[in-house]
């Protein structure tokens, strides 16, 4: 009965990372229509859904099991951490004309995943999993395609390869610290990110939201609320049900969809 239920949530929460995944795929396109630095954009990004999630706590009656927790929030704090500067550094690369390389670049992020679960939580990568990993990398590189190298490139690219980087911390951070309320897990982390990125700002770019524009600023909520508030909620959550191979290859789901947006503009 236990195994069922198990498999139940299992197929659950692969829904829901496929559904985030299809979510993240649109940021890109928000994001081009903010007026702010690519470290404003990640605070505010922050900020937009801490308030979001602190609405649910509240509504949910949750909100003073956040000081219940000890197992595991040195690790959320430190997921927290990594995934404000992930937003940094990914978009900065879409600050930039092409995102083909960065795209690519950041989807090494699931190779990263799979080979730290491997050696480290000593998953067995089975057959199948092997040759969806094999296809999806292969078809990832078909469809954004790979241009000429160049000064820029070589930029889009160390981007792209900081941001898998701190993706994949953030993956098996979360998979580390078992199994947390979603919603607690997913708010401690943002809190996390927009207390270090505050600073971050004010000695870097300083704040311009006043200057942001109508279009900017309904963007900024959308991708504050929805792509980060909601969606994070239902990828976090997710991930505590999943093995880390599943999670790694479910990412690929994301790319496609702007990196064909943006190899048309």
């Amino acid at each position: 009965m236990n195994y069922k239920r198990d498999k139940t949530r299992e197929k659950r929460s692969k829904l829901h990372i496929v559904i985030a995944m299809m979510a993240f795929s649109t940021i890109g396109v928000f994001v081009k229509n903010i007026n702010l630095s690519s470290a404003e954009i990640a605070l505010w990004r922050g900020v937009f859904a801490l308030n979001s999630l602190l609405i649910l706590l509240i509504i949910s009656k949750k909100l003073s099991d956040i000081y219940k927790i000890k197992k595991g929030l040195n690790k959320l704090i430190l997921s927290g951490i990594a995934m404000g500067f992930n937003w940094v550094f990914l978009f900065e690369a879409y600050n930039y004309t092409s995102v083909a390389l960065s795209t690519l670049s950041y989807y090494f992020a699931p190779t990263i995943i799979m080979l730290v679960n491997m050696f480290i939580f000593k998953e067995k990568l089975s057959l199948k999993q092997v040759i969806c990993f094999i296809a999806s990398t292969a078809g990832l590189v078909m469809i954004i395609g790979v241009s000429g190298g160049n000064s820029s490139d070589l930029i889009r690219v160390l981007y792209g390869l900081l941001a898998a980087c701190l993706y994949a911390t953030v993956v098996l951070i979360n998979k580390a610290t078992g199994e947390v309320d979603g919603l607690i897990r997913t708010f401690i982390q943002f809190a996390a990110s927009v207390f270090v990125l505050i600073p971050y700002v004010y000695f870097t770019t300083g704040f311009h939201i006043t200057e942001i524009n109508t279009l900017g600023l309904i963007n900024l909520i959308i991708l504050g609320v929805f792509h980060t508030g909601i969606v994070y909620y239902l990828y976090f959550n997710a991930l505590s049900y999943v093995t880390g191979q599943q999670a790694a290859i479910l990412s690929y789901i994301d790319p496609a969809p702007p990196a064909q947006f943006y190899y048309q503009l």
